[in-house]
């Protein structure tokens, strides 16, 4: 791919560094070493991309996707790694997808619901991270079941289980370690979206998302995305198309 240009630089870095916005909710891109820093593909991809950059890498995390939107307009970050949705859209321009996740529901001990569309039905409830990708998906598209939100994959996780919902929505390698904590629930089979995660930057810096355009796409061509999946042992991310 080209070399970035001077504006784009500017427009990537700021502050003269790059500052990547992480999701550590999505344990499937983020983790911590053992020091408590952040680690992972998408961090990876944040050090790659300000490599080409010839900029010093400041990483950003944040416990959820919706946080790092509110941020879009605040000058607190330079490029962000998280799910792509219309409504987060509305403040950050997006890249196609560089990888997809599965979701789909986890149903308790004795349930009939077989497939999601099943799920959406009258007089169920549905438990869901509140401002997850998927909930926003849901959001648009459940017609007749009630979404039940909470914070945060844990507290979900327990209201799931002990209020005795019909359905706990979620990322399906997430979904295989709570069905381990709840003997007898089972992870439907399908799914009702796949969360397409991509990179973006706010609104308004045209030449570097240009640039951003390009590098996610040479990446995926590149196999250079599938090689740091690889590298950080992840299981459950399909590079996209």
């Amino acid at each position: 791919m080209n070399p970035p240009s001077k504006s784009a630089i500017t427009e990537l870095a700021s502050t003269g560094k790059l500052r990547a916005a992480l999701n550590m909710s999505n344990f499937l891109l983020t983790a911590k070493d053992a020091a408590g820093a952040p680690i992972g593909v998408a961090a990876d991809l944040g050090r790659e991309l300000a490599h080409r950059l010839s900029v010093a890498i400041e990483l950003v995390p944040y416990a959820s996707p919706g946080l790092i939107a509110d941020d879009a307009g605040k000058n607190k970050w330079d490029v962000a790694f998280i799910g792509a949705e219309a409504q987060r859209a509305n403040a950050i321009d997006f890249t196609p997808a560089y990888v997809e996740i599965e979701a789909t529901y986890l149903v308790p001990p004795g349930s009939n619901l077989q497939t999601p569309a099943q799920v959406d039905a009258k007089g169920l409830r549905i438990a869901v991270p509140e401002r997850s990708a998927y909930e926003l998906w849901l959001t648009r598209n459940i017609k007749n079941a009630e979404l039940v939100r909470f914070k945060g994959a844990d507290a979900t996780f327990a209201a799931f289980r002990d209020q005795k919902m019909d359905a706990l929505a979620g990322l399906r390698p997430g979904l295989i370690t709570s069905q381990a904590n709840y003997p007898g629930s089972r992870i439907i089979n399908g799914n009702f979206t796949a969360v397409q995660q991509a990179a973006g930057t706010p609104k308004n810096r045209p030449n570097g998302f240009a640039y951003l355009l390009e590098f996610i796409a040479e990446i995926k061509a590149s196999g250079l995305v599938a090689a740091t999946i690889k590298k950080n042992n992840v299981v459950g991310l399909t590079v996209a198309a």
